[in-house]
């Protein structure tokens, strides 16, 4: 789900991206963060990656959406899938987990970044 830069997302896009993020989540993120903090060298890893992701997202120019991660975590599957990849039949073994799994768990860690940063102030 890509959205144009020019343009602010509709409410439909941000439910569908937040959905999308929120399935990714359930699929690997739950369980590959929770492997993540019992793993410094994975945290790590997850680390480097989500400032990859971050970089190629801009985040240091403008602030990263959900619209944003969804788009680009649908990408990396996308390309992963015209390789020959498929996604875990079961749980990911998240003792020595391959790239593409990394850099999908580092969009679910900036996903989940995005649900702790304070909302606007309410304009009096």
């Amino acid at each position: 789900m890509r959205v144009p830069s020019n343009r602010a997302p509709s409410r439909s896009a941000v439910d569908s991206a937040s959905s999308a993020l929120a399935v990714l989540t359930v699929s690997l993120g739950t369980a590959g963060l929770s492997a993540a903090a019992a793993r410094p060298g994975l945290l790590a890893e997850v680390d480097q990656h989500a400032a990859a992701v971050r970089d190629s997202l801009g985040g240091d120019r403008r602030p990263l959406t959900a619209s944003a991660l969804a788009g680009y975590a649908e990408g990396v599957r996308d390309a992963a899938r015209e390789h020959g990849w498929q996604p875990p039949a079961r749980s990911a073994d998240w003792s020595e987990p391959d790239w593409l799994l990394t850099r999908l768990l580092a969009v679910c860690a900036l996903a989940r970044s995005l649900d702790t940063r304070p909302g606007p102030l309410p304009t009096p």
